[in-house]
């Protein structure tokens, strides 16, 4: 009982898709890669398939990556377009006042006592970075990732306090 609620409480954070093959020995380019996850030694999950990184080449804008277990062109291909899955317990840590993305989505947002809704997802803007949050009455709501509009980030109690005056949005 104890290891399947373990289980479901696992988070993982996509490190990219599974890219065309290079070469002739597995290896292959990551298309949108979270380059910091994709190190040597690093377990990825693809599939269900736990998988370890022997090998790293390219940039960190277009990685060249080499599973173990993947030893031909036509592996990468069977496998070609799926997400690359690293467990969060295993990425590196962030600074203060950082999250991964996935780790907001979820999260219920309140402005003090009121709650507000959920974070659907976490938008990368020229300007900024902004929350988009589904609004109890099911509309969009977009809050910026700066301190003078988000008060307080607890992810681990998974809630969001804003300040919805800041915003213009009260």
């Amino acid at each position: 009982m104890a290891e399947s609620q373990e289980q479901s409480q696992e988070r993982w954070l996509q490190a990219g898709r599974i890219g065309r093959p290079h070469g002739l020995d597995g290896s292959f380019y990551v298309t949108r890669p979270r380059s910091v996850l994709l190190e040597v030694g690093a377990a990825m999950r693809v599939e269900q398939q736990d998988l370890i990184i022997e090998r790293r080449a390219g940039t960190d804008v277009k990685p060249i990556i080499r599973f173990a277990s993947v030893s031909t062109p036509e592996a990468v291909e069977a496998i070609r377009g799926q997400a690359l899955f690293c467990e969060l317990a295993q990425a590196p840590s962030l600074g203060d006042d950082e999250w991964w993305s996935e780790e907001l989505e979820g999260c219920s947002v309140v402005d003090g006592d009121t709650a507000i809704g959920a974070v659907s997802r976490l938008l990368v803007l020229p300007s900024c970075e902004v929350l988009e949050v589904t609004r109890s009455d099911g509309s969009e709501l977009l809050i910026p990732m700066v301190r003078d509009a988000i008060r307080s980030v607890d992810v681990g109690d998974r809630k969001i306090d804003v300040n919805l005056a800041f915003v213009g949005a009260s």
